[in-house]
């Protein structure tokens, strides 16, 4: 039963030839280290013309000459500082291990034991699958739908199903306070539409993921034809509860998952669960009487899914599940065999990420804020976070005097806009209180197999307590050492963990405008998401009100669906479209990012003076390159068609020059035409915020 579940619905949550003829007047950069912390010239591609082709022009070189690493599947500034972060933190790890001064209690401690253990592929393979055999032995014992709820719940953590799960989250009617939610369970493959969809592709993908289920099957001693019989049973199963999923586009809405039922409403709505002890045996301590149920349609299948009593069906399809999340647990052929499947034939990865690497990967993802705390000493300057609240409080300014200027939004939904604003809470670098693993089970002398139990059962405990208990909101979604940020609707919060605050988003001692176009833009994209098409339905304290007339928000929704009918008509490979609904949150974010931050940069060269143009350029050309050099992405085809099928975030090389063809000061900047490729007409220009 994972409890990140309803983190990933909601999550929130996530850059003419004249122009470059250098003038002997201008200042110089230097072309070691300080080039290195503005723009890249040697990236660039000056034999192309930016009117026509933006993104070859600030990238074509770094394009040409840039292979994607084997163990990667796209590459670009993400890519590279993620690379560079690993590389710092397993450097810490490194360090924290031979100083030998974290006694086996302590946070650091049961982060290097997950860590040690992971890469201890020895003691793996010599277990192979017993360690996974106390979860087969409960899921064998299971005789009826008793049993079959027993197992589900007292055992939530050892073994996987896909039919649903409890978990606590905000209440959107009451954000202050956590409720209990009814979320669906997870599947095998990584989105609805590939159970659903006709095309050839998603039945290539189907066809693969039975030789994949029949491959895994067979390492718990299944022979092939068992195991295929097996396969084909549980794709017909899940596809059965992929059906009636709300689709991506849906999901979007969070109004579409606020089903708040009593107790006794969900157990009339699926009779075949005791819900009272199905909650009490999952370890919910306080009293329940009311669950949010996510999707109350997919809930009604689940209720026929049961009602037919059909307990071998049920063993074959939790036996897979539990097998398939246990995957990296288990021996490196297990391991080896799962990544085949799920990166290399559906991603295009050519190789596995080094062991460590991986390693490194599991401790963020489970005890992250007690290496965090290492990483934030070692690599975060004072003066790097406080010049970075500095720009986060010049962009927020910046966007309310967007807001103030919108011609067609009232006066009223502009203070409500702004009162939003006003209310924003600021995350920078790393948490005011960390959190605290003291009761997390991870010791020394236990497996690999047995320490990812332990986090299980940690993180289920930790998420079912908050049901019915203040919103904490000092907490933080994401480690430290997180290249990303994120908006979270709920708490009207921006976070910017301390790893995305480095090159080639931000440098504290590099030129504003190099930073504004990069972390600055970032910060204006997760500001805009409070006003996307999705959290634009949250008010300043986080509830799911409407706060706009009716007027505004066809305004707001209409200019909405022209940036994503743009954005459809991009085809990234031969027949395959971005699709401009699913993506619209974070293309209104990426429109909305340039523009704030462009003002906010504005705003700072009217308090503290204009520089001079560096290398040839000026600011606000640099400002435009240094956004199109953070997009810049080179991506398997595999990877990309994945993508578009499953991620809310556009191509990588459309976010750098799409959201631009809205913005007029960047038509100013490199004095683009009517006739140049990258013109798209005023009349045709989407202005939303």
């Amino acid at each position: 039963m994972k409890t990140n579940m309803l983190k990933s619905v909601v999550a929130v949550a996530v850059l003419t030839l004249a122009v470059s003829a250098c003038d002997n007047k201008d200042k110089k950069m230097a072309q070691n280290e300080e080039e290195e912390r503005g723009i890249i010239l040697s990236n660039m591609d000056t034999t192309v013309n930016p009117k026509n082709d933006f993104y070859n022009y600030v990238n074509g070189t770094w394009m040409k000459n840039t292979e994607i690493p084997d163990d990667q599947v796209r590459w670009g500034g993400f890519g590279v500082l993620r690379k560079k972060t690993a590389h710092d933190m397993l450097g810490i790890l490194e360090t924290a291990k031979e100083s030998d001064k974290y006694a086996d209690d302590t946070d650091q401690a049961k982060a290097l034991m997950i860590f040690e253990t992971k890469l201890d592929t020895v003691a793996r393979d010599e277990a192979g699958i017993k360690p996974l055999q106390p979860a087969l032995d409960k899921i064998a014992s299971i005789s009826s739908v008793k049993d079959f709820q027993k197992v589900i719940t007292e055992d939530a953590t050892m073994v996987s199903q896909p039919f649903f799960g409890i978990a606590a989250y905000s209440n959107p009617s009451n954000s202050a306070m956590n409720a209990a939610y009814l979320t669906p369970g997870g599947l095998g493959l990584p989105d609805r539409d590939y159970y659903t969809n006709t095309d050839a592709k998603s039945i290539e993908i189907r066809k693969e993921y039975v030789n994949h289920i029949t491959r895994m099957l067979q390492f718990l001693g299944d022979t092939e034809e068992e195991a295929r019989k097996q396969a084909e049973t549980i794709l017909a199963f899940e596809t059965k509860l992929a059906e009636p999923r709300l689709d991506k586009v849906a999901s979007r809405d969070f109004r579409n998952f606020n089903n708040p039922r009593s107790v006794a409403e969900v157990q009339k709505m699926v009779p075949t669960i005791q819900w009272e002890q199905a909650i009490k045996d999952l370890g919910v301590t306080k009293a329940v009487d009311t669950l949010i149920v996510m999707q109350p349609k997919y809930m009604d299948v689940v209720e026929k899914t049961l009602a037919n009593d059909d307990v071998d069906t049920w063993k074959t399809v939790l036996r897979w599940s539990t097998l398939n999340d246990s995957a990296g647990m288990l021996t490196t052929e297990i391991d080896k065999t799962n990544w085949n499947f799920y990166s290399k034939y559906l991603n295009g990865s050519k190789k596995q990420k080094p062991a460590d690497e991986r390693a490194l990967s599991t401790v963020n993802g489970t005890v992250g804020e007690a290496v965090g705390k290492l990483y934030v000493d070692e690599m975060f300057p004072p003066e790097a976070k406080e010049k970075a609240e500095n720009m986060i409080k010049n962009i927020i300014v910046a966007f309310e005097d967007r807001i103030n200027n919108l011609e067609w939004m009232s006066d009223s939904t502009k203070t409500k806009a702004i009162e939003k604003l006003d209310k924003f809470t600021v995350k920078i670098a790393y948490p005011d209180k960390w959190k605290d693993y003291s009761t997390l089970e991870v010791k020394s002398g236990n497996s690999y197999y047995d320490n990812m139990i332990a986090v299980g059962k940690w993180n289920l405990k930790d998420n079912l307590e908050k049901i019915n208990e203040p919103v904490d909101r000092t907490e933080w979604g994401m480690s430290p050492q997180t290249v990303n940020a994120y908006f979270n609707p709920f708490n009207n919060e921006i976070v910017f963990p301390a790893a995305i605050l480095q090159p080639p988003f931000y440098d504290y001692k590099a030129d504003e405008a190099v930073n504004y176009g990069g972390i600055g833009a970032v910060i204006g994209h997760e500001i805009s998401h409070a006003f996307d098409d999705s959290g634009s339905r949250f008010d300043a304290s986080g509830n799911l009100v409407n706060w706009w007339t009716d007027t505004d928000l066809e305004n707001f929704t209409k200019r909405g669906n022209q940036l994503a009918e743009q954005y459809s008509n991009i085809e990234v490979l031969d027949s395959v479209f971005i699709n401009g609904k699913f993506t619209l949150g974070e293309n209104i974010g990426d429109l909305g990012g340039v523009l704030a931050a462009y003002d906010g940069l504005q705003r700072f060269y009217e308090k503290n003076g204009r520089p001079e143009k560096i290398d040839g350029f000026t600011p606000e050309q640099r400002f435009f390159m240094s956004w199109a050099t953070v997009w810049r992405t080179k991506q398997r085809d595999e990877s990309l068609s994945e993508q578009v099928k499953t991620d809310p975030h556009s191509p990588g090389r459309y976010r750098a020059t799409q959201p631009l063809q809205n913005v007029d000061s960047f038509y100013e900047a490199f004095d683009i035409k009517e006739g140049d490729s990258m013109w798209l007409a005023p009349e045709d220009r989407v202005r939303i915020w």
